[in-house]
């Protein structure tokens, strides 16, 4: 068969200088080699000789004998020209882009046959470069120059042109469009990049794109203009697009719309997307629905329209953009303006309601519901369900079921009195659902899909909360009530039986049989006071002298004695938060609730564990997102005491800080620690709440109000507010002396106290006048003629009480020194006394050394 030409295979270039010399090339320099060689031994052969020519003739006729015989043997071999070269050498003739190959000088190595038709050249002498070619084109010398700045960098780089003509001289008149690309890259054997420019015609592909756009650009001006709205949103609910229809609708200037910037949620109406979020499609699928909605406009009013709505979902389960074409449901004319008014007001209503609503057949199951049903139920219903027609009660807790299938079957017998049904979402935790279950007057009784009732449903969680609370406030408050009225009784039984004792104890040596009875009677007594304290803690009433405290000083202070009330057994550390907000708080009641905390995590970890107080600051705001109910959003300094203990069952949690409450044994708890803990930061103006889990230990918070100090007036005048004790009695040592020789009139309605109190005073040196009421006191008073130096009276008394008294001796002496004995806190009845009153306070129950100091300090106080 005969070898087809080489032009066969790929079009000729129109230059090539960059291969080896061809074989014609290679003969015409070796006969030429031959020739010169001849003329040489012709001119020099007298010089030289012939033995020297004859001997040269000889090596070389040895050399080419011995390359005659290594090529016979395969020792020298002339290697063919290479396929690969052939290959690459059609491939890049046969392009359809002009390519054109320039040296580092700009001299043409290489231009294929597509580069010369496409400029005109037709051979090597017409030839030029692309910078030649195009340089002073305005169009294209940019670009060019660009290019051509990145080679000599040794970066490619490329670029798209217009021309008014064609660059091929002769062609067709029109417009044309071309794209230039350049890069360098290098050549085994030369040391220097070669450049490679590409030219193409794209003019035919330019053509198309402008149809392409055009007919896109019909399609959306078609869209825009259609007499229904369209818009498109990503899995987000963002609106990617709107059409101009529905924008106008809307109100929304297209000008000045951003894909992404406007949210769905933000134009649909209600509880509308309800409704849109229950539209599910299965994975893989794409599922439609027809959901009748208000768009909410611009101007504020209501749009009433019918979305056709398409979700997909790919086979991963990812939800997909959706497409959702707008009805307006105020145009059309399928039915009368009345009727189309009617069916809006009532769709409008319908989803508008803040009531579930859903319609049930015969068997209870689902066949409609409104936009608040699906948002209410929105971890068990959706659209999906609604259409697979399930049965309501899957919304019910199991217990209240038969309750609903009674009142259903109520219902479809048209009965009236059908009871409200209160239930639990399953598995919903603590939310609290109320359903109403009524019939509907013109259901079906076959088996069609007409409702055999309507059920009405609303969510009474918050209620139910504030129930409980309620409820627990007011068992709380019951209990505080008789805790406090018990411990004002006890209080004057204590302090009669330590005043008896103390005054015991005086006339008794140490040496004495009964001084070490004596000495029982009053430890006793004031191991009782302690339980008393603990009573007023919890209802509230006990005395706080409350001081500004950083609490990263105290918890320092009180770090050794926690350590070893915790044992070595338990791990116990402290995380101090930085720059902690001051507190006003009284520090002993502050530590005794820190003391009780961590005894109680320790006793919950048997075994030994961990312990952990940690303290930080709370904002405002993060303390409203914090989800407790009670907690009044504001500035708190939050307290952590957290244990890795056994835990706490919810059912226990819940009755944890009331008072005789204990999981001890018996003999080993009051169950008023807890109590006390929440009486003392309720009194303090904070809140304590706890956390935890069976088996994951417990965290006990507590919330305390940020101190800001208020701004003091230059000059200190008295108090406009309540009124306020006079400064604390300066402490009196030991071996000072409380005797004194002043009048004391003493008012207490319980005997053993007020006979206990005269004898104590008495013993001191102190004229003491006794009244059983406040009444009695004044007559007492008017009877030695205003002169009484001190009066110490009981707060609470028959027929006038103290706050009274102090009232009405004012007004006969308004310098009189008063001290108040009570076993509440002062701020029980500081409140109802005059701004400017100045009383001492002595908390009940006391020794008679402690009020022998406190009328003793009353009586040295300046007025």
């Amino acid at each position: 068969m005969a070898e087809r030409p080489k032009s066969d295979f790929y079009p000729t270039p129109v230059i090539d200088l960059g291969g080896s010399p061809s074989a014609v090339t290679r003969l015409l320099i070796f006969v030429a080699v031959l020739i010169g060689a001849a003329v040489l031994f012709s001119l020099f052969r007298d010089e030289l000789g012939e033995p020297f020519l004859v001997g040269l003739l000889g090596v070389l006729a040895m050399i080419g004998v011995g390359y005659l015989f290594a090529t016979a043997v395969g020792f020298i071999r002339v290697a063919p020209q290479s396929s690969g070269d052939e290959m690459s050498k059609a491939f890049i003739d046969a392009m359809p882009q002009g390519l054109l190959v320039t040296d580092a000088k700009d001299r043409v190595i290489y231009a294929n046959r597509a580069y010369g038709e496409m400029t005109g050249a037709s051979g090597s002498g017409d030839l030029r470069t692309v910078e030649g070619l195009l340089s002073d084109v305005p169009e294209a010398s940019p670009i060019v120059e660009r290019l051509a700045t990145g080679l000599r960098d040794g970066q490619q780089g490329d670029g798209e042109f217009r021309l008014g003509q064609s660059i091929r001289p002769g062609a067709e008149p029109g417009a044309r469009w071309y794209r230039l690309r350049a890069g360098p890259f290098a050549v085994p054997g030369r040391r220097q990049f070669l450049s490679a420019w590409q030219l193409a015609d794209i003019s035919r592909e330019r053509a198309e794109q402008e149809r392409f756009f055009l007919d896109l650009q019909k399609a959306i001006d078609h869209l825009d203009h259609a007499p229904a709205g369209f818009f498109a949103a990503d899995p987000d609910g963002r609106v990617t697009y709107v059409n101009a229809t529905l924008a106008g609708w809307l109100g929304i200037d297209l000008a000045g719309f951003v894909p992404g910037a406007v949210m769905l949620k933000e134009i649909v109406a209600g509880d509308g997307m309800a409704l849109v979020r229950s539209v599910k499609a299965d994975p893989g699928t794409t599922r439609n629905a027809v959901i009748d909605l208000d768009l909410a406009t611009a101007s504020g009013k209501a749009l009433p329209v019918r979305f056709l709505h398409r979700v997909t979902t790919s086979r991963d389960g990812a939800v997909g953009p959706t497409r959702t074409i707008v009805l307006n449901r105020a145009q059309g004319e399928d039915a009368s303006a009345d009727l189309r008014a009617a069916e809006v007001r009532f769709t409008r209503f319908f989803n508008s309601t803040p009531m579930a609503i859903a319609g049930v057949d015969r068997d209870g199951r689902i066949l409609r519901t409104n936009a608040p049903f699906l948002q209410l139920f929105a971890s068990v219903v959706d659209r999906d369900t609604v259409d697979r027609h399930v049965k309501l009660d899957t919304v019910i807790h199991e217990r209240d079921r038969p309750a609903f299938a009674a009142a259903l079957q109520k219902a479809r017998h048209r009965q009236a009195d059908i009871a409200p049904i209160d239930t639990q979402l399953p598995g919903g935790g603590e939310r609290h659902m109320r359903f109403y279950v009524n019939a509907v007057a013109d259901g079906t009784d076959g088996e069609g899909a007409e409702e055999a009732a309507i059920v009405y449903a609303v969510e009474t969680t918050e209620q139910k909360a504030l129930e409980a609370q309620m409820a627990q406030s007011q068992k709380m408050q019951a209990v505080g009530q008789l805790a406090g009225g018990i411990a004002h009784d006890f209080n004057n039984v204590l302090t009669a039986i330590i005043m008896s004792s103390d005054l015991l104890l005086t006339n008794q040596r140490p040496s004495d049989p009964s001084f070490p009875d004596i000495m029982n009677i009053k430890q006793n007594a004031n191991r009782a006071a302690s339980l008393v304290r603990q009573l007023l803690a919890f209802s509230r009433r006990q005395t706080l002298r409350p001081e500004v405290l950083n609490l990263t000083d105290v918890l320092a202070d009180l770090r050794m004695l926690l350590i070893r009330l915790v044992g070595t057994e338990v791990n116990f550390k402290i995380e101090h938060g930085r720059d902690l907000w001051p507190v006003r708080a009284d520090l002993g009641q502050f530590e005794q609730v820190i003391v009780n905390l961590a005894v109680n995590a320790r006793d919950a970890m048997p075994q030994g564990g961990e312990v952990t107080v940690r303290t930080r600051n709370v904002s405002a705001i993060e303390s409203e997102s914090m989800g407790y109910r009670e907690l009044t959003p504001g500035e708190y300094v939050l307290v952590e005491v957290a244990d890795s203990g056994t835990g706490i069952p919810a059912d226990i949690k819940a009755q944890i800080f009331e008072p005789f409450f204990t999981t001890k044994e018996v003999g080993k708890g009051t169950g008023l620690g807890l109590s006390m803990v929440y009486g003392i930061v309720k009194q303090t103006g904070g809140f304590i709440f706890c956390e935890s889990e069976p088996g994951e230990g417990a965290t006990f918070r507590i919330f305390l109000p940020r101190h800001v100090p208020a701004q003091q007036p230059a000059i200190v005048e008295a108090p406009a507010g309540d009124a306020q004790p006079a400064s604390a009695p300066k402490p009196t040592q030991a071996s000072g002396d409380l005797s004194g020789s002043a009048t004391v009139l003493l008012v207490e309605d319980e005997d053993a106290v007020r006979m206990g109190g005269m004898r104590a005073l008495s013993s001191k040196g102190y004229r003491v006048l006794e009244a059983s009421s406040g009444v009695e006191a004044l007559e007492v008073f008017e009877s030695v003629g205003g002169k009484v130096d001190i009066v110490v009276s009981d707060v609470v008394m028959p027929e006038m009480d103290g706050p009274t008294l102090l009232g009405e001796l004012r007004q006969i002496q308004p310098d009189i020194k008063f001290i108040f004995v009570s076993g509440y806190a002062e701020d029980a009845f500081a409140k109802h006394l005059p701004a400017d009153a100045q009383f001492g306070f002595l908390p009940k129950p006391f020794s008679l050394k402690q009020l022998a100091t406190a009328v003793k300090d009353m009586l040295e106080e300046k007025s």
